[in-house]
């Protein structure tokens, strides 16, 4: 008989994340130092446990146009087919085709950082985007439609009485398509997603949080598919002599 337990992996997943998101929060009094300890647990959970040819980070997002989106907290962007990430001193510019994903991380869940993170993903999805034809052995396939970009909100606990009620999705309902709040999670207490055919919020109470939003996560970018196949000379048009 085998000693293995798919639930116990599954929930020890999650009390890791909860632990060390509480961990981060009790250790540190600056509230900057705090910030990067609770982000670098959120970054840790997607660089471990997402597919390959995703990665997660701490970055701007830049356009063709050259517009910059505010910098974003958690950045989930494609790396197999996104020909350049630009890395400088410690800091990330990933361009607008390659994202799939972009999440704020607070300590807590309430109306001003749901508002926050709304402002956060418009600075992203606003943001220009290229598509060229894609060539095959026959010709080629006409460009690819632009995925949507995923928005979210990633904390450990919540304000609100109850944690994920009635307040939370007023607050949710605010947004527009613009600055839509797809996917979050309260490590603590749940995690909250878009149901784009019944076009309202589900919230999902208890369980182990943390595992499940990674779930729901991992089927989200399944639907999405490839990003664009990105215009490189729209980039390269800003080179000078």
């Amino acid at each position: 008989m085998s000693d293995w337990s798919l639930e116990n992996l599954l929930a020890s997943l999650h009390d890791d994340i909860q632990r060390r998101l509480e961990i981060a929060r009790k250790s540190f009094a600056h509230s900057g130092t705090k910030g990067d300890a609770s982000e670098n647990v959120w970054l840790d959970l997607l660089r471990r446990y997402l597919p390959q040819r995703y990665q997660a980070a701490k970055a701007h997002v830049v356009d063709s146009g050259g517009t910059f989106s505010d910098q974003i907290d958690v950045v989930v962007y494609d790396r197999q087919y996104s020909p350049f990430i630009f890395r400088y001193e410690e800091q990330t510019i990933v361009p607008a085709e390659s994202v799939y994903a972009v999440f704020e991380a607070k300590q807590t869940l309430n109306a001003e950082h749901v508002k926050y993170a709304r402002a956060k993903v418009a600075s992203v999805r606003r943001l220009h985007r290229t598509s060229l034809p894609i060539p095959h052995a026959g010709g080629t396939y006409p460009p690819k439609p632009l995925i949507p970009i995923l928005g979210g909100l990633l904390t450990l606990e919540s304000d609100w009485q109850p944690a994920l009620g009635d307040s939370l999705r007023s607050v949710l309902d605010e947004g527009t398509a613009e600055d839509q709040l797809d996917l979050g999670c309260v490590a603590a207490h749940g995690y909250f997603k878009f149901e784009a055919d019944d076009g309202e919020y589900v919230v999902h109470a208890g369980g182990k949080p943390a595992t499940a939003f990674l779930l729901a996560l991992i089927s989200q970018l399944q639907f999405s598919g490839t990003v664009p196949m990105i215009d490189v000379q729209a980039y390269a048009r800003w080179l000078s002599d």
